[in-house]
């Protein structure tokens, strides 16, 4: 690391590369602060200043700290896990069986508490699903009465435990209640006396109600050409998210973090360690900690979003360094980390070949097994030479970056096109797709196509959700009832001639958003449409039959 850096300068110029309402910025280096910087406001219309002791909801980042509680359980039972006459490992995999009664947990088919906090449970997530069942983007979910609902309605996997990774908030969820069933005591409090207290963590609290987050931070929809207005969050949560803290809490974690670093009996020495799916290869995912690159560098870290808020925290092991970034407003904080890094570390990557994107790139590609498709235009002008890959997560592409006329690749994936053929290598997923191009869909004769053979009434019993297909002349519609009632009415595009469709769903209860549904109608010789599946990158293959 460069010496004589002036850090505070560096941080200053954060503000800069992403203008927004609030933020806050931290660097840690062993057991130091390098350097922190608080800017904006917590609360726009109330002009109150954002500080380093402003309290933020840390959404996702709770998962590795719900980890952590985990292994100390493990290693440290409470009196009452002592009485028993199993350990605690057993305890916890009997308790996860009696949360999820409608799927067969363990031996080698069935999900384990491993592969809850590997995100490799095959379970699809429950903030995507509440789209189907009837969920508005501004409504609530309750954590005691609608959540034990969700888990009823978890009948099946969409893909075997263990083989690959999907990112599925039902783990966490599930994790942090068998923490409280098991240990007896409740998730807040383990948090308290097993990492808050022990990390100095001093104004750290479990806070799971998202319509009641600590006073004054205010989280921010909109950007600066549109304007800022305040988000509406009314969804409990806690186990996947739910832990509410400021810049200092995050800085003391970091310290904390850093000094396990040099004990291997420790609770970080164990959730650090890079976990494997069950044919052996490395997971890129593990213990609630994502293996990354930032700035060229391989880091651990994760993020956290809700809707008004976007934050992470990267930790580059290698360099004893870490860098965490919080925003009460909707831009990523990958961007100010790789610049932080970048400065501090004096590194540059190489200016990579730019190589034009043929047309033959372009369109829309379906893989069958998935059932989802796979979307590719050129990439953001700011970076010549990439293609937006649209698969997954939310609402904007992935970006990689061509290598030939026929490959592409990013950290996460490597793309291959023969003739109509898109070949897929989602390297964190352990999986690859194979996609065939979807005929396009001449806009013009959309408005002359008719829509009578699809629109109607479909239903999942598993799911306990309806849908309903409403429109003519192309112009479709796609809405979902179930158990959190009547949904709003979707916009739907033809991406695929006669049977393929994309279901805008761009805002959700939670952030990131499903995106685009890929719905696939599958026609009978008569041209009637029987069924239809449903699926996203976050809940894949939900097939509907028609009723009406």
């Amino acid at each position: 690391m460069t010496d004589n850096l002036d850090v505070n300068s560096i941080l200053a110029a954060v503000p800069h590369l992403s203008r927004g309402p609030g933020g806050v910025v931290a660097v840690v280096k062993d057991d130091k602060v390098l350097g922190q910087h608080a800017f904006g406001y917590a609360d726009l219309e109330q002009r109150i200043p954002m500080t380093t002791k402003t309290q933020f909801p840390i959404c996702s980042i709770s998962k590795q700290m719900v980890c952590l509680v985990m292994v100390s359980l493990l290693k440290r039972p409470t009196p009452s896990m002592a009485e028993r006459d199993c350990d605690a490992a057993k305890q916890f995999e009997d308790e996860l069986q009696k949360l999820l009664p409608n799927l067969a947990c363990g031996g080698d088919d069935g999900v384990t508490v491993a592969d809850l906090y590997n995100m490799q449970s095959g379970i699809r997530d429950y903030w995507a699903l509440t789209t189907l069942w009837g969920a508005h983007p501004d409504g609530r979910f309750s954590y005691l009465h609608d959540a034990p609902q969700a888990l009823e309605r978890i009948k099946s996997y969409h893909f075997a435990s263990g083989t690959e990774y999907s990112y599925s908030n039902v783990n966490f969820h599930v994790l942090g209640r068998i923490l409280e069933n098991v240990s007896g005591h409740s998730l807040g409090q383990l948090l308290a006396e097993r990492l808050f207290i022990p990390a100095g963590m001093s104004t750290a609290s479990l806070c799971p109600n998202t319509n009641g987050l600590p006073l004054p931070i205010v989280g921010y929809e909109g950007n600066a050409k549109t304007g800022y207005f305040a988000a509406t969050n009314r969804i409990e949560w806690a186990g996947d998210a739910g832990i509410a803290a400021s810049l200092e809490d995050m800085i003391a974690y970091e310290k904390y973090l850093n000094k396990s670093l040099a004990d291997p009996e420790s609770l970080y020495a164990t959730t650090s360690q890079q976990q494997k799916f069950r044919d052996g290869t490395l997971a890129s995912y593990g213990y609630g900690l994502a293996r990354l690159k930032i700035a060229g560098q391989s880091a651990i870290g994760h993020g956290g979003a809700l809707r008004g808020f976007r934050h992470g925290r990267f930790q580059i092991p290698g360099e004893r360094l870490s860098v965490v970034v919080m925003h009460n407003f909707e831009t990523a904080p990958a961007v100010p980390a790789e610049f932080i890094v970048k400065r501090l570390l004096n590194t540059s990557e190489p200016e990579p070949q730019t190589i034009g994107m043929p047309a033959a790139w372009k369109g829309n590609f379906l893989d069958d097994e998935t059932q989802l498709y796979v979307g590719v235009e050129e990439g953001d002008r700011e970076k010549p030479g990439t293609i937006a890959v649209n698969y997954g997560p939310g609402n904007v592409g992935e970006t990689a970056r061509l290598t030939s006329e026929t490959q592409a690749k990013s950290d996460s994936m490597q793309l291959t096109l023969e003739d109509n053929v898109l070949h897929v290598k989602r390297i964190d997923d352990n999986r690859t797709l194979r996609a065939v191009r979807l005929q396009a869909v001449d806009k013009q004769d959309l408005g002359q196509s008719s829509s009578e053979n699809i629109v109607g009434i479909y239903r999942n019993e598993e799911c306990d959700s309806s849908f309903t297909v409403t429109g003519d002349c192309g112009s479709l519609y796609g809405s979902f009832d179930g158990y959190l009632g009547r949904g709003p009415a979707w916009i739907m595009r033809q991406i695929g001639k006669n049977n393929v469709w994309a279901l805008g769903n761009p805002r959700g209860l939670d952030a990131t958003p499903p995106g685009d549904w890929t719905v696939v109608f599958n026609d009978q010789e008569d041209g009637s449409c029987s069924n239809v599946t449903v699926g996203c990158w976050l809940a894949r293959k939900v097939k509907y039959v028609r009723v009406k």
